[in-house]
């Protein structure tokens, strides 16, 4: 399997955070994480232990298909405020490390009100 980046010339450059799009070849399958909240045991009220446990849930469903980071080809990041924004994507930046994938981050109410984020992905394999 081969995942490439797709960063048109004509599109404002990307960040080595994200690309504008990914391109799969030869995926033998797809794995959908659904909404991960910052779920799992008492729950932190600060926004940078919320995001790591809500990462944690994606790798963990991750793992148990047999995936990885590596694997990741559509994130999406569902704040509560835009004041998370930056630690949204300091933390991101430390969990994907060198990995790029197509990213949407959206500001919106989330299920429950001590959430502060939920994270969705794609990953192929």
């Amino acid at each position: 399997m081969i995942i490439e980046p797709i960063d048109p010339p004509s599109l404002p450059e990307s960040s080595a955070r994200y690309t504008h799009g990914i391109q799969v070849t030869g995926a033998e399958r797809l794995v959908f994480v659904s909404g991960q909240p910052p779920w799992g045991g008492d729950l932190p009220t600060d926004f940078d232990s919320q995001c790591r446990i809500a990462w944690g849930n994606v790798l963990t469903v991750l793992g148990e298909a047999g995936l990885g980071v590596e694997n990741l080809v559509k994130v999406t990041v569902f704040l509560s405020s835009r004041e998370y924004r930056a630690a949204n994507s300091r933390i991101r930046a430390e969990i994907l490390g060198d990995h790029r994938a197509a990213l949407t981050v959206i500001i919106c109410d989330i299920y429950a009100e001590e959430w502060l984020l939920e994270i969705e992905a794609i990953a192929a394999a």
